[in-house]
């Protein structure tokens, strides 16, 4: 022992110095900290300094490589799904921070700070937790956003319709996000609608293939001609211009043939790249032609009528 006292003030003495010279624990310092201390760079803040500058490095350098190598390879991911711009803007918004939360994790371990990464990880669980039970339908919203863009059972600019007959709606897409979709109806009005109320109902989108079947009854008179009004239709469809002639049109009895007025023949044609538009306007100029041709054949539209019957006693009470 007395050595080792006898070394100790030596090594005091010869540096000027009555006082012991602390030792630091290098353990754990990380190479940047190492590299400060064999440089006299920091003197016992190399470790905190170190794990700080380990950190931003590491941050950014992952960060940047993702925006400029990884952003890229998904873009041209999502072109080869057939996903337009407009729906690829919320996906690569989604896998930018899905790169922050990466570099983050990265940057956590390059500065050796995986106890603290450990506690933020722990306190982002629960107000994950909490933060769920308290926006369950925005979540459930969310999730319906992401089937809508995964199964695609309409995109922007398609004429859709859902609900019921009487509280039904329909219009025209013009905007998808993960939590809403808006709808312009053909009043003009613009709908703002939950994708959960989308994804959990039928949704109707006639222009999703590209041809369009159309049906219309035409109603003709008990004493007309039958095989005429037929001929006439057929012949009508074959001439205008939108209406296809592969699929062929036909024309069919009615459900109900014999009605209370008439005797219905259903005319059935297609028209390809559909919207709703072409759809009012090619059946208004069918219908039209058909009517004109009617009239020119003598062919009548009865109107609906009742027959009544029987007789009118009139009593004089004079």
């Amino acid at each position: 022992m007395a050595g080792v006292q006898f070394g100790v003030l030596q090594a005091g003495a010869a540096t000027g110095n009555n006082s012991t010279v602390p030792e630091v624990n290098i353990e754990g310092i990380g190479v940047v900290g190492r590299t400060l201390r064999e440089f006299g760079v920091a003197g016992t803040y190399a470790k905190p300094l170190g794990a700080a500058i380990s950190f931003v490095v590491a941050l950014v350098a992952v960060y940047l490589v993702g925006r400029a190598v990884a952003v890229p390879l998904f873009s041209r991911a999502l072109g080869r799904q057939g996903l337009d711009a407009h729906e690829q803007r919320p996906l690569k918004r989604l896998f930018r921070i899905l790169i922050g939360f990466v570099a983050l994790a990265v940057a956590f371990k390059a500065g050796r700070l995986t106890g603290f990464f450990t506690s933020i990880a722990a306190i982002a669980a629960a107000a994950t937790l909490a933060i769920g039970l308290a926006l369950q339908d925005t979540l459930s919203n969310f999730v319906a956003g992401v089937f809508i863009y995964t199964d695609r059972p309409f995109r922007i600019g398609d004429w859709i319709e859902w609900g019921g007959p009487s509280d039904g709606y329909s219009g025209v897409v013009e905007d998808i996000s993960f939590r809403v979709t808006r709808v312009r109806t053909f009043d003009n009005e613009l709908l703002t609608v939950p994708n959960a109320v989308l994804t959990g109902d039928v949704i109707k989108n006639p222009v999703a293939k590209d041809e369009l079947r159309i049906s219309f009854t035409f109603g003709i008179g008990y004493e007309d001609d039958i095989e005429q009004a037929t001929d006439i239709i057929l012949d009508e469809a074959e001439r205008h211009p939108d209406i296809l002639s592969d699929p062929a049109p036909t024309v069919r009895m009615s459900e109900n043939p014999l009605a209370d007025s008439y005797v219905g023949l259903v005319s059935r044609f297609w028209i390809a790249d559909p919207n709703r538009a072409d759809f009012l306007k090619t059946r208004g100029e069918y219908v039209t032609n058909v009517k004109d041709r009617f009239d020119a054949a003598g062919i009548d539209i009865p109107y609906p009528q009742v027959d009544l019957s029987g007789t009118v006693d009139i009593e004089n009470r004079r």
